[in-house]
């Protein structure tokens, strides 16, 4: 039965069964299908992200549409970017039949939120909230983080492991990569783990909540992808120095020190133990430090390690599955079946 409340109409485990039939989907453990069937989950997710009235979510993997009921109740609109067909054009029928007077403030956008650059409502996002499976999980969070930076914080859900990655401080076990880029653009927070026995089906794994809130970055835009490419470079090899991990990079070992040293970073130390920062001044300093010898690289985007074009990718990470490629491994991922996170 459905749940009505003052945080507006919320679904149980027979509407989510009957909205899965009716977008033809029967969730599987082999696809990666899994659906949020408590009340008290969606509650604790919209409590926990912090929304205001007045606030303009971008939800990114709304699924059958029970977490887009809470969001809706929370804010000013919401607009939903699902990859999945059938889920996206069943979405705006499930707000209209379930929580009809907020359909008008529900826009739905059919797309891969890894290269979404724009949105149709007039007023840009303030908030986001995401359940992302963990091979996009990273890639999508820093490419919204970067082209939407209206978004002034947020809520993700993904797998606890990489929660714990992403919310991780230099010198944890778990800091890398994801630690560092994420960094850039927020604070980043652990705010809880959700339980597995609130899907269906229920996964052999926990999922953990994210919580960002936008900050300054530590240096211009101009040192972002320069910056992001010192970091992929240290953590390639992270059991190295920083001298031996950004030879490669810088072109020699010699000229890493040199960097290093300009940057007022200790070459002997190794890259789990800086802070974004700290990346930012190698990246810095190496614009102003002369490449040794003819052949070598004048810049850090053309040495190998450098970040892709956006950015965005780097060892630690996975790539982007095409729009409507499912997962393989569900038991390893975030619970969600489409590419974008959790089907509600």
């Amino acid at each position: 039965m459905t749940e009505h409340s003052t945080d507006g109409p919320l679904l149980g485990p027979a509407e989510i069964r009957e909205l899965a039939e009716r977008a033809g989907i029967r969730p599987t453990k082999t696809l990666g299908q899994n659906f949020v069937i408590d009340p008290n989950t969606i509650r604790r997710i919209v409590a926990a992200a912090h929304l205001s009235p007045e606030e303009h979510v971008l939800e990114v993997g709304p699924g059958l549409g029970s977490l887009t009921l809470g969001l809706l109740a929370a804010s000013s609109s919401v607009t939903a970017v699902e990859i999945d067909p059938p889920l996206a054009r069943q979405l705006p029928e499930t707000v209209a039949r379930f929580y009809p007077e907020a359909a008008p403030r529900l826009s739905v956008v059919e797309a891969d939120a890894a290269r979404v650059r724009e949105l149709p409502r007039g007023t840009e996002p303030t908030a986001l909230v995401a359940n992302l499976p963990y091979n996009v999980a990273v890639p999508v969070l820093l490419h919204i983080l970067e082209t939407f930076p209206s978004v002034r914080h947020g809520l993700v859900m993904v797998q606890d492991e990489v929660a714990d990655r992403l919310a991780a401080g230099p010198g944890s076990r778990v800091y890398g990569v994801p630690s560092v880029k994420a960094s850039w653009y927020a604070t980043v927070s652990k705010a809880g783990v959700i339980g597995k026995n609130v899907f269906w089906p229920a996964p052999k794994i926990a999922s953990g909540l994210v919580r960002l809130d936008r900050r300054e970055p530590p240096a211009g835009e101009e040192l972002r992808v320069p910056t992001f490419a010192v970091v992929d470079a240290a953590f390639a090899q992270r059991r190295k120095t920083l001298r031996a991990a950004l030879s490669g990079w810088a072109g020699s070992g010699a000229r890493a020190e040199q960097v290093l040293r300009a940057a007022g970073v200790d070459p002997s130390e190794r890259g789990e133990k800086l802070d974004v920062a700290d990346f930012a001044r190698i990246a810095r300093a190496d614009a102003a430090v002369p490449a040794l010898g003819a052949d070598a690289p004048s810049h850090a985007a053309s040495r190998p390690g450098a970040a892709p074009a956006r950015g965005e990718l780097g060892p630690e990470e996975v790539t982007l599955r095409e729009p409507g490629q499912r997962e393989s491994s569900p038991d390893e991922s975030t619970p969600g079946g489409s590419s974008q996170g959790e089907r509600q």
